[in-house]
């Protein structure tokens, strides 16, 4: 089984459409193991207020690539792709059945379209710059600055998604070379089969209500709570080192409920 090109099942869908409860009914049947596509599940110390799987429920099903980093610590799209397929190749490996499963399609295609992704670590002085300007300026000027150095990635990104064009900027100022040419799509030989989710928008936008109300439950103030204090002693440690830091500026989390 092994030699052959694995198998994998991806699942994808929106929040709170049941992903994980049909993974977790999938996995018994089909010998499945779960690899998380899920680009905040990957922290540690974030459970309730990322939804991660239960230990009872990793106990029934094998989850991979949850709590890997810590909150301070990035994980690039490249290190994801690396650490998904090595894990899909060693479930298969085993006789087991890759279920590749989250919400972050980004994430997803990666994985399955084999993305050469350009190894350029971040540059936070110049992000930081970069970010300033879009606040400054607006996010359509500093998608029109891209337009100018790499106008085959300008055309690929939303204006809108700050994020990914400050990225592509990055690479193009770091590496000399604009980002466009140093991505290219190498698909690995898998077998693969999507399920899709989906339901009603009403339907969907109940469930959300009804998982946010059961986090608070669980205790997602509290969580937020304690990580807000360990942000507190990271600061602190860092004025005690000798790094500014203003004490009277509020710091913060902001959660996002998948």
């Amino acid at each position: 089984m092994s030699a052959e090109p694995p198998r994998v099942l991806v699942i994808v869908g929106p929040t709170a459409v049941g992903k994980t409860n049909l993974a977790l009914a999938l996995g018994p049947r089909f010998g499945g193991e779960v690899i998380s596509a899920d680009s905040r599940q990957v922290y540690r110390y974030m459970d309730i207020g990322t939804a991660k799987a239960t230990p009872e429920e990793r106990a029934l099903v094998p989850h991979h690539l949850i709590d890997i980093v810590d909150p301070d610590e990035e994980l690039t799209l490249a290190h994801y792709r690396a650490l998904a397929t090595q894990a899909i190749e060693a479930v298969w490996a085993r006789g087991r059945l890759p279920m590749l499963v989250g919400g972050t399609g980004l994430y997803i295609w990666a994985v399955l379209e084999g993305w050469t992704i350009p190894e350029v670590p971040p540059d936070p002085s110049l992000r930081a710059a970069l970010e300033e300007e879009a606040r400054q300026r607006g996010y359509a000027a500093l998608h029109a600055r891209l337009a100018e150095v790499d106008p085959a990635a300008a055309a690929r990104i939303d204006p809108r998604n700050v994020r990914r064009v400050i990225r592509a900027l990055e690479v193009y100022y770091r590496a000399g070379v604009p980002i466009s040419r140093l991505q290219r799509r190498e698909p690995p030989p898998y077998r693969v089969f999507i399920v899709g989710l989906t339901m009603p928008r009403p339907a969907l936008y109940a469930r959300i209500d009804a998982r946010v109300d059961r986090m608070i439950a669980q205790g997602l103030v509290e969580e937020v709570r304690w990580l807000r204090e360990q942000v507190r002693k990271f600061c602190e440690e860092l004025k005690a080192e000798g790094v500014p830091f203003n004490p009277e500026v509020e710091v913060g989390i902001m959660l996002e409920i998948p």
